[in-house]
């Protein structure tokens, strides 16, 4: 885990430089290596300062910020025959190969022809850039689980793991690389190629008890997949549905759990998710806030995903609470739910939806949140784990369990128009699992709400009287002050 960038310079000039001020932007991602290459060497270094005195020069170069999760998790860029490459994020399932072996294994020695055998061979977290002697060749996970991005200006192409990268060269334009992509960048430009997508399966006719079956089991391999090699695990705990069927799928899967909850002070559904953990029989942590922590952490929060929108701050918040209380009892991997609601209908406005429009609009339109979810909700929540040394994984936004989900029938989602619990077919897994009912059929509250954080921004900016958005805006642009409008 750790920070790429990638960089071609148009004017032929030297683009190690370039790459070197891009990964300092990208430090909070990670400083245990420093690393830069082009096509035909590497420089590994433990601080900047040693990359930018190195002889490297090439109108195309790469970078890597390393932050070490497991102990096979190696400085990069690396070497190839006849090219370079960065790799960030990880493969599931592991292999007795690391993820760096399995990408080189793929690459040989023809890039350019097999980099797409990458995302259509291998489930997980990723992307990945090489380099070669006259172009750079890119690529992103199918669901888009790690964050990336690209853009231009009239000096150079360029990538990175997070916008303020491509800010900081004079990059203002900064574009979402699509999930499930190859992309080609040369002197001409940008050019992709879909080759991963993430496809609306056929409506498949089943009971639900053999949907039930099914999905618990394929959500058991997503775990236990996602959890193999760690010794212990934290898993961000609403005492809901959703978060309590993955701890408990952890637990089932052999590692320590510990289960986290935060939250602003007297909020109720702290003292929910401690009466679920003792049922559960796990161990929580529980971390409780005040105004004033939320406003010291605000501009942090913003700095980190980039965009001063009310609902990801509100969401962003509690992760970064979450994140790093994981970091601070010694858990490197962090596990949550993200994506049960997409895939099982769990958001109320999907009522209305299938009031108005019927079932079929609403099995596209939960296609639609799902692969839309990079945007929405990866590129939101990766930032903030990353920061506090801790790796997000989603059992959800599995491969199998996506596309199974996409598949079921609505009925075994949201059973009418006034179905307040939905989730149906998630619900008879955790029955299955012995999940209490007062977990397992608690009413949806949306994570803003439930933790207070929302609430208190609207108070923090009505202190300063202003709007929650005004006063968001303005934390956002005091932070990026040489941005005069977001693109």
């Amino acid at each position: 885990m750790g920070a790429m960038a990638a960089v071609l310079d148009k004017r032929s000039d030297n683009a190690v430089p370039t790459i070197v001020a891009m990964l300092r932007r990208l430090m909070h991602r990670g400083t245990d290596a420093y690393g830069v290459a082009t096509q035909t060497s590497v420089k590994i270094a433990r601080s900047l300062e040693d990359l930018e005195g190195t002889d490297l020069d090439s109108n195309i170069a790469i970078g890597y910020n390393l932050s070490r999760i497991i102990s096979c998790d190696i400085p990069q860029p690396v070497l190839g025959n006849g090219y370079a490459f960065v790799f960030d994020g990880r493969f599931f399932p592991s292999s007795e190969k690391t993820s760096l072996e399995e990408v080189a294994s793929i690459l040989k020695e023809n890039p350019e022809e097999n980099a797409g055998r990458i995302l259509k061979k291998l489930d997980g977290a990723y992307a990945f850039a090489v380099s070669l002697s006259n172009k750079i060749i890119v690529g992103r996970d199918a669901f888009g689980l790690i964050p990336l991005y690209y853009g231009e200006n009239e000096n150079a192409f360029g990538l990175a793991s997070e916008r303020k990268a491509l800010w900081a060269i004079g990059v203002k334009n900064v574009k979402s690389f699509p999930p499930g992509n190859i992309a080609v960048i040369n002197t001409q430009g940008f050019s992709f190629e879909e080759v991963a997508a993430t496809v609306q399966p056929r409506t498949r006719p089943i009971s639900m008890e053999d949907a039930a079956k099914h999905l618990k089991n394929l959500l058991f391999e997503a775990t236990t997949e996602r959890v193999k090699g760690i010794e212990k695990i934290a898993v961000a705990f609403s005492g809901g549905l959703d978060s309590a069927v993955v701890a408990l799928l952890a637990k089932m899967s052999g590692v320590d759990v510990y289960l986290i909850s935060v939250g602003l002070e007297n909020q109720q559904e702290l003292q929910h998710a401690e009466s679920a953990s003792k049922v559960l029989g796990l161990p929580i942590h529980v971390q409780t806030y005040i105004m004033s922590d939320v406003e010291k952490v605000v501009s942090k929060v913003l700095w980190l995903i980039e965009e001063p929108d009310l609902m990801k701050v509100g969401v962003a918040i509690p992760f970064f609470w979450t994140a790093e209380t994981a970091s601070k009892i010694g858990c490197r991997v962090l596990l949550a739910g993200q994506g049960g609601d997409e895939l099982f209908g769990g958001y109320r406005r999907y009522l209305a939806e299938l009031d108005q429009k019927g079932p079929e609009a609403l099995q596209k339109i939960l296609y639609q949140d799902i692969t839309s979810s990079s945007k929405t909700n990866f590129q939101r929540d990766n930032p903030v784990c990353v920061f506090h040394k801790v790796e997000l994984r989603l059992p959800f936004i599995d491969h199998e369990v996506v596309n199974f989900a996409l598949s079921l029938p609505i009925e075994l989602k949201i059973e009418s128009t006034v179905d307040e619990l939905r989730k149906r077919v998630l619900r008879e897994v955790a029955e299955s699992l012995k999940i209490p009912n007062f977990i397992a059929n608690r009413t949806k509250k949306a994570v803003q709400y439930a933790t207070g954080v929302s609430k208190t921004l609207e108070k923090l900016a009505k202190s300063e009287g202003l709007t929650v958005g005004s006063y968001l805006k303005e934390l956002f642009y005091k932070t990026y002050p040489d941005l005069e409008e977001l693109p």
